[in-house]
């Protein structure tokens, strides 16, 4: 068995749903230029952090000089089925993955185990760097390369087995590793997506438009958000999972199968009055595991009342 057949291997015993392998030259120019033109659009939003390290965004060996692989993994997320009861009183939806533990702190540690297996394998000058969705890497357009799956009408990675309903991760080595090729499927035929979106975030022409995204509007928006705007958020406190639902590979796709990720469906929809109550050192201490603390409380409470808002309209 070779070196990448055994780090495949491991990575699927350690509970990662997929593993592939491509190599650390620069993303292809069609991401590139999209991703140029999607920033001097305006579609960006305020999210001025996605201008900066462009070249260390699109290229892994200018994030991590050494790098000549990326083993990119994914993990399936798709929430199980629980006998949970929604609570009666007014309650706000959250999206699917934060009713998870933290994701980035559990695959960093699932990647640093898969890490640790390689180091004895690989010998002592192996070198890796660990990123998961906060580092500037462009995820989707390498995970599409080592042949993970397809960037959706949605810009979502799907999977055409485990849908769209999938969290990344990868590891930049220095080692020179066989490389897989991109898969075949698309979504060209399917509009459901675009179709399903509330507030036309989602354009024909294939644009993505972040200023009417709500899953950007509950999450880092920061300021007022414009009635129109707030009118389509209905009862989504944190996140929106609208686009993914509608996808077609999300009705056929397996449940999470990882039991060691941590699944809360108490979270599944939160009483607003609760969240409108909360006190900082209760909302840090209920939601310490939870990506939901990477939003200020302030910006949840205000989200909250839109809900809050909408449910009497």
């Amino acid at each position: 068995m070779t070196l990448t057949e055994k780090i495949k291997q491991k990575a699927l015993q350690l509970g990662f749903d997929l593993i592939g392998i491509t190599d650390a030259s620069p993303v292809g120019p069609e991401h590139i230029d999209r991703f140029k033109q999607w920033l001097n659009s305006d579609h960006a939003a305020r999210m001025s952090y996605m201008q900066k390290n462009f070249e260390k965004r699109t290229h892994p060996a200018k994030l991590f000089p050494p790098a000549k692989s990326v083993i990119c993994t994914a993990l399936n997320y798709k929430p199980p089925k629980t006998k949970f009861k929604p609570p009666k009183k007014l309650a706000g939806k959250v999206a699917a993955y934060v009713r998870y533990e933290d994701y980035h702190t559990f695959i960093k540690n699932k990647l640093r185990l898969l890490a640790n297996f390689i180091a004895p394998l690989a010998g002592p000058d192996f070198k890796f760097k660990i990123c998961v969705d906060s580092a500037p890497l462009a995820e989707r357009a390498l995970a599409q390369r080592a042949g993970l799956g397809f960037i959706g009408k949605n810009h979502i990675l799907t999977n055409p087995t485990l849908g769209p309903q999938l969290l990344l991760g990868e590891l930049l080595t220095n080692l020179e590793l066989q490389t897989d090729t991109p898969i075949t499927a698309n979504c060209k035929a399917c509009n459901k997506c675009l179709d399903a979106c509330p507030t036309k975030a989602l354009q024909p022409d294939g644009a993505f438009d972040a200023n009417k995204c709500i899953s950007y509007l509950t999450i880092e928006h920061k300021g007022d958000i414009l009635p129109l705007l707030a009118e389509k958020i209905a009862d989504r406190l944190f996140g929106c999972d609208t686009c993914l639902l509608a996808c077609p590979y999300s009705d056929s796709a397996p449940l999470c199968r990882d039991t060691d990720f941590k699944f809360h469906p108490e979270r599944t929809n939160l009483h607003l009055d609760y969240i409108l109550k909360l006190t900082q050192e209760k909302f840090e201490s209920d939601f310490a595991d939870s990506p939901m603390t990477r939003t200020p409380l302030k910006k949840l409470k205000s989200t909250a009342k839109i809900c809050l808002k909408n449910s009497k309209s």
